[in-house]
This record gives structure tokens, sequence and C-alpha cells, in this order.
């Protein structure tokens, strides 16, 4: 008698993929789960999982009204895709999220850890980022997709949320290893007149200002690491993704992030930029860096020559020989025309990634040690 095959809970499925087949219930409660298991984790121990800057802000009567919903539609989304998919691997794992939530207080968990400035991890802040650009970016690349055909969770979107992850959950240390270091090593070289001169500009002259510092900067750093075979090797990791998203430009691996954050920030503390204009520069470089890498068609006209845009910075990640070593800039692409390496012609990439393929590995931390096995190979 032939045996009849149950439900699995495999993770490899050839099911469709399409809405009432219970696959796209089935992440949405892994990624409900997810986010409310963090945010549990974030009540149970602030001191070292929240930002002392944040801890204020928070309403939380209002935040664990949100976890109860969040929790309940991750249970409900998982029995759903359990009920209509063969394969229950989604839907069991969104489950068993919500339920280790809940043994672990659920809404109602305990505040009850003595609160520290430090040292912690950004694990509030990663969850803060990944709502925001999800609920921003992911309706603009479904509306305005550049590549209509390309899904949300495209290949290697789990590489690129793990870099996303670590950047955001190492807030504090990336902090202190980029700006640190350009306070402490050159503050001798700071010229008071230049400095007290910036310091009476009108705010939006700072801002202007510090973008056209930071992103001349960023150019010759950025220009550096595709010269400099030694640094090459750290920035092919960037160079790496074959797709292009909202969460394509988090693919960068440590040191080339702390190299560029570190070198961009010692003109803008030497010529004495205030507080306020720097930080509205860090919050246009978060928004623009990351639009610039999304799959979105925007057509900006004349405004193209004064601002990178989708369009200029993906000829930047093309895999065609006559793109190489173009586009550099992040904001301003007259830096590009100034030095020689401006291309933007009137259409868009075939294919991205490295010319010729490349030998960087898939996966997150084969990518972090790559440059130094790389390295190693070069020298035996």
């Amino acid at each position: 008698m032939a045996q009849t095959r149950g439900p699995h809970v495999s993770l490899q499925t050839t099911e469709p993929k399409a809405f009432g087949h219970g696959w796209i219930s089935g992440v949405a409660s892994v990624a409900l789960g997810l986010l409310g298991t963090g945010a549990v984790l974030c009540f149970h121990f602030p001191s070292y999982l929240t930002m002392p800057e944040l801890r204020g802000l928070y309403p939380v009567p209002y935040v664990r009204a949100l976890l109860h919903v969040v929790l309940v539609s991750a249970f409900v989304l998982g029995a759903v895709s359990v009920c209509l998919r063969a394969n229950k691997a989604l839907g069991l794992v969104g489950m068993g999220l919500t339920l280790a939530s809940a043994l672990l207080g659920g809404s109602r968990v305990p505040l009850d850890d003595e609160l520290r400035t430090g040292p912690f991890l950004g694990l509030d802040w990663f969850l803060l980022n990944l709502i925001g650009y999800c609920a921003v970016f992911i309706p603009l690349e479904r509306l305005f997709a550049r590549d209509a055909t390309q899904p949300i969770l495209r290949k290697a979107f789990f590489t690129d949320l793990a870099y996303f992850f670590v950047s955001t959950l190492l807030v504090q240390v990336t902090t202190i290893l980029t700006l640190k270091p350009a306070m402490v090593l050159f503050d001798w070289a700071r010229p008071a007149t230049v400095a007290a001169w910036i310091g009476t500009l009108p705010f939006v002259a700072q801002v202007v200002l510090v973008l056209f510092v930071a992103d001349f900067t960023q150019y010759w750093v950025h220009r550096a690491f595709h010269a400099v075979p030694l640094l090459w090797r750290f920035h092919a990791v960037h160079h790496s993704a074959e797709t292009m998203d909202w969460l394509a430009g988090s693919r960068l691996h440590l040191v080339d992030a702390l190299v560029t954050r570190a070198a961009t920030y010692v003109p803008i503390y030497v010529l004495g930029f205030r507080e306020d204009a720097v930080f509205a520069y860090i919050l246009w470089v978060v928004v623009q860096a990351t639009f610039i890498h999304s799959n979105v068609v925007w057509r900006p006209g004349p405004l193209r020559e004064v601002l990178v845009t989708p369009g200029f910075h993906h000829w930047h990640h093309a895999a065609e020989p006559q793109a190489v070593d173009k586009n550099f800039a992040v904001h301003l692409p007259v830096l590009d025309r100034m030095f020689g390496t401006y291309y933007l012609p009137d259409r868009w990439p075939q294919a991205y990634g490295i010319v010729g393929g490349g030998d960087v590995p898939p996966r997150y931390l084969p990518q972090l040690f790559y440059p130094f096995r790389h390295r190693a190979r070069e020298n035996g």
C-alpha cells in the first residue's frame, strides 16, 4: 500500500508564493514575531539593548499596546499560513516566536532593569530603523519600481539584512570608532578663525557647506577604495551585490564603513560646524544613501545634475566595463564632473555586481573574512 505523506516543515519548497497560498501570511508572521521578540527583549534588558537617548522618548503604554497587536497578529497570520500551506515552516516559526515572546512576558513584560548609559547594543534602534525603512521604501519600490519583477525577499536579501542588523546594533561602537578619532587626533588642526566664521553662518548655509565638504572627502576616500588593491578587497564586498534595492546599500564591510566615516568626520570636526548642522547632514546621508540604491525609477530632469539619484548611482554598481570606476559621489554629481568620472547614459544598467563576477562569497560571515583570506592567498 502506498504511503501518504503528511505536512512537512522543510524550508525548501516549490509551493506558490502568490496571495492565497499562505506564503505572504507566513512571511508576515515571522517578521512580526521577530519584531515582537526583539521588543520584549528590549523591555527585559533596556540598559544593554536600548539607546539612552531614545529611552525617554518612548510612550511606554502605547508601545505595550502596539506590541500586543504585533504579537497577536503574528500568531494569527502564522495559523493562517499553517492552514493554507502544505509546508508549515513559516507559520510554525512565526507562531513559535510569538509563544516565546509570551513566555518572556509578552506586552506585560516588566521594566525593572536598572538603567545605565552604556555600553549598549542598539536593538531598539535596529527595530525602529527596520520599521521606518520598510514602511517608506517597500511601497515606493512597489509603486515606482525600476524592475517590477524583482521580489521584496530577493536573492541575498537576508545577507544584506545581516549587514543592516549589525550596523544599527553596533551604533555606539561605530560612533566611538569614527567620531572620537577625529575629536582626539585632530583637535590640534582646528583653525580658530575659520571655525569661528563657520559658526556664524546660518543653519541652511552650514548644512549645504557640510554636505559639500563631506562629499568631497567621501569622493576621494571612495576612489581610493577602488584604486588601492588592499582597500578594494574590502570595498568589493559592497560591489558584490547583484540586486539593487533599499537594503543593498547596507552591504558594506565593517572596515570599509569605519574608515570612510572616520575620514569624513575629520574635516567636519576640524572646520567647526555646529552640532545641529552636522545632525541634519547625518539625517540626509542616511536617507539619500538608502534611496540611491533603491529599486525606484525617478527621472528628476535637471535636478539629476545637482543631486545623486538612483539612476546615477546604479551605474556605479553596474557590471558593465564602461561603468567601472565611475560615479563616486554620494550626494553631488558635480564632483564626478570636476574629476572626470561622470557617467550617465540614458538607460539603466543591464546587470549589477563586479565585472567578471569576482570571487566574493554570498553570505555575511564569509564576506566578513573574505578580504583577509584573499590577502592570505595572495601572500601564499
